[in-house]
């Protein structure tokens, strides 16, 4: 098994309902469990708010009882700038726990967020999202992955 194929990217909405966070916790940390046992070690997320945080923090909890890596793949030094005290704070807590940190560019600039999605999906074969719409940046990265051929997992599907 080659390392992309023993990897797993994560992709979704920035904006998730508070009433929905715990159900989206738990089946992110199932399908994670679900993967860990077909050989996947490598999980990357691009650290946004929102989804990306949610399956980072679950990756980070299974880490404790399984031989895992989480890679933040951060488009730009950045990225939060314009997010509140609490946001940075959690943001900075996880960075300090990753195995791997990409930095894709120090500035942000129009495009260095599909370029964050293009290098997730570009060493995965697995995709975990959290998609509920047809348009924005989910909906691109997710489509991007179907071209690429991934194995897409969307817990939006279960309804929740």
């Amino acid at each position: 098994m080659n390392k992309r194929e023993m990897t797993c990217c994560f992709t979704g909405h920035r904006y998730i309902e508070a009433a929905k966070e715990n159900i989206i916790k738990k089946r992110v940390e199932e399908e994670i469990e679900n993967l860990i046992e077909k050989g996947v070690v490598y999980f990357g997320s691009g650290f946004a708010r929102g989804f990306d945080l949610i399956a980072a923090s679950a990756v980070l909890k299974l880490k404790e009882k399984n031989k895992i890596w989480l890679i933040a793949v951060i488009p730009c030094k950045d990225q939060d700038k314009y997010w509140n005290n609490d946001e940075r704070c959690f943001y900075d807590e996880l960075l300090k726990k990753v195995d791997k940190t990409v930095i894709l560019s120090e500035y942000y600039y129009s495009g260095c967020m599909y370029k964050r999605n293009r290098h997730l999906v570009d060493f995965s074969s697995y995709c975990i999202c959290y998609k509920n719409k047809d348009s924005g940046g989910t909906a691109y990265t997710v489509s991007y992955a179907v071209k690429k051929g991934l194995n897409i997992i969307n817990i939006a599907d279960d309804k929740i």
